[in-house]
């Protein structure tokens, strides 16, 4: 069975990922980035899960998304609560998983309309 998915042009959309990188409307992000359905920020600065701090999530928050989709790197890993202070304390939903599943959910969210923003760091290689 063959699946035509319609994306509109103006959104940003994941259309594929891998260690290492994440092609963002057909742009290679080869570091930490987040994404909107209306923003690309290709320079967030962690580029470890050993490096977030509670700053890195209050950009995240500036883009005023209603849930953020974490991808934390090859696998799920679960931060500190109080580096998500700045989002829990605005009531923004959070979800971490690990960054292809974050690739993945973002892509469904943003398909809904809802107003999402996807911090993702990258997939070791």
């Amino acid at each position: 069975m063959r699946f035509n998915l319609e994306v509109d042009a103006h959104h940003q959309f994941i259309r594929s990922y891998g260690p290492g990188w994440v092609n963002v409307s057909e742009r290679e992000i080869r570091q930490s980035l987040i994404v909107t359905p209306e923003r690309l920020v290709s320079d967030w600065p962690p580029q470890s899960f050993a490096e977030l701090e509670e700053g890195h999530f209050a950009a995240v928050v500036a883009l005023e998304p209603e849930i953020v989709v974490l991808g934390t790197g090859l696998r799920q890993r679960f931060p500190a609560p109080k580096l998500l202070r700045p989002v829990l304390d605005r009531g923004i939903g959070v979800e971490i998983m690990d960054t292809a599943a974050a690739c993945r959910t973002y892509n469904v969210i943003m398909l809904e309309g809802r107003r999402v923003a996807a911090a993702l760091l990258m997939i070791e290689t």
